[in-house]
């Protein structure tokens, strides 16, 4: 279909398809959409020209609409999904659309369990501060480009490669990055085996040329990499990477590290984000953009601005003692590692909220969360966020609850919903505390409402004698 067609998104207001749907109406179609909640996403969509809906109706699919993509969270009795089938209109997944876009360019996708979001938007700052107008499309809001997408018109697009339902398969990049392969979307998969498997195909798709830039840090990351038949750039901390962070230093909201190519040292990295892995992120867009030939400190410069991706670490409330922070992690090792660079801001008490993110990753994995919640003083479980999957028999947040005992965590509270977890921080919180909620869901409005309760207390000047509520 070209461009100026009319193209009709069922559930337009998710992260990817709102990105897709900016770089369609930048190309000079028209752009519809439906999605029951409004966001950021959706009020920029209608500010730009989209049209917006707010319910799933079959009315919603106009006479003039050309082709509908859907999310992979829209069931097939959706109304617009049926109505769109009885006209004979195309009906694509997200990841087709994304496909289509990407390898019209040269495209740069970014994989791995984890990382890839905050990896992503590195790349794409790196090559915008290099002058060469990058197309991106990023899981999540990036600050600087007030957006979650960038609709540059440059040769190169830089896309979040999600690896979930295997349509990263669809992508033929002429540089794939792979930060990590881990045990998750068992739903899909059925096995780690599996998983592996997937990401060495990926690497397959590489364009005849092109190069796999990897980061050895991860044993099974380097497994493929003896296997891709491309040109493999590796990056990590140990061993002899091709490119290599040493010296790394982390303290509050930041880190430093001096990077190396090969034998040849590059210059001193300055972060604005904290933990070890946002260096080792780093360091996986300096490779990127070093391979594309843009000078170090271009590359340097945008990193040292970037001030993170929404719900990545993302400080809702700072009054200098009490911090509320926000995080997307939803897996054992980003627990694991966002835990981590808590520790290093220097709280008093690092005080963990988690919502457990879908049944079968919990049934999967509940023993690994137990073990990830090491770091945390005080652990708050909610209920298992559903994320349109149907219960499973014996599978509830209590799993997790009663490894994190098991593994000698003696201050674990089990609230099942919001309003009961906000009611407990209210009473117990102190000066001093980091207060950070984790999760895939609708966890984050604990930490959005607790921020804008404490506020109001500060204006009313009611913080008292060590209390911070």
């Amino acid at each position: 279909m070209g461009a100026g067609g009319w193209t009709h998104f069922v559930g337009i207001g998710g992260v990817g398809m709102s990105g897709l749907a900016q770089l369609l109406l930048v190309q000079g179609y028209r752009v519809s959409g439906s999605d029951p909640k409004e966001n950021q996403f959706t009020r920029q969509l209608a500010a730009q020209g989209a049209v917006i809906y707010h319910r799933h109706e079959a009315g919603n699919i106009a006479p003039g609409v050309q082709e509908v993509v859907i999310s992979s969270a829209v069931p097939p009795d959706n109304p617009e999904v049926i109505a769109a089938r009885h006209r004979g209109l195309p009906v694509i997944k997200r990841g087709e659309l994304l496909a289509r876009l990407f390898n019209a360019r040269r495209g740069i996708a970014v994989a791995g369990a984890h990382g890839k979001t905050t990896t992503s938007a590195l790349v794409a700052l790196a090559l915008k501060e290099a002058g060469l107008d990058p197309a991106a499309v990023i899981g999540g809001y990036v600050r600087e480009f007030d957006s979650n997408t960038l609709p540059g018109r440059g040769p190169y697009f830089v896309a979040e490669a999600d690896e979930s339902d295997g349509s990263f398969l669809w992508l033929k990049p002429e540089i794939a990055l792979v930060t990590n392969i881990e045990s998750d979307h068992l739903d899909h998969y059925g096995s780690l085996e599996r998983i592996v498997a997937a990401f060495a195909a990926f690497l397959d798709q590489v364009r005849p040329g092109g190069k796999a830039v990897l980061c050895t840090e991860d044993p099974r990351v380097a497994e493929i990499a003896t296997r891709s038949g491309r040109a493999v750039i590796t990056y990590g901390f140990s061993g002899e990477p091709d490119y290599r962070a040493s010296e790394v230093t982390l303290s509050g909201l930041g880190g430093r590290a001096a990077i190396y190519y090969r034998d040849r040292y590059l210059g001193e990295l300055v972060l604005k984000v904290p933990g070890r892995h946002n260096i080792l992120n780093a360091l996986g867009a300096i490779a990127v953009a070093h391979q594309l030939e843009t000078p170090f400190p271009v590359i340097a410069s945008a990193l040292g601005a970037f001030r993170g991706v929404g719900r990545r670490f993302e400080v809702l409330w700072d009054d200098g003692a009490t911090r509320v922070v926000d995080d997307y992690a939803h897996h054992p090792t980003e627990i694991e590692a966002t835990l981590a660079a808590a520790g290093q801001v220097g709280a008093r008490r690092v005080v963990a909220v988690f919502q457990p993110h879908r049944y079968t990753r919990t049934y999967h994995l509940y023993r690994e969360f137990g073990r990830a919640f090491n770091r945390a003083d005080v652990v708050i479980i909610n209920d298992i966020y559903a994320a349109g999957e149907e219960p499973l028999d014996g599978v509830t947040s209590r799993l997790i609850l009663e490894e994190i005992k098991r593994n000698g965590h003696s201050q674990v509270y089990y609230l099942p919903t919001l309003e009961e977890t906000m009611a407990f921080l209210k009473k117990s919180c102190t000066a001093g505390d980091l207060i950070l909620t984790m999760g895939a869901g609708d966890v984050w409005q604990v930490g959005v409402e607790l921020a804008r309760f404490l506020a109001a207390k500060q204006a009313l000047s009611e913080v008292g004698a060590g209390r911070c509520i």
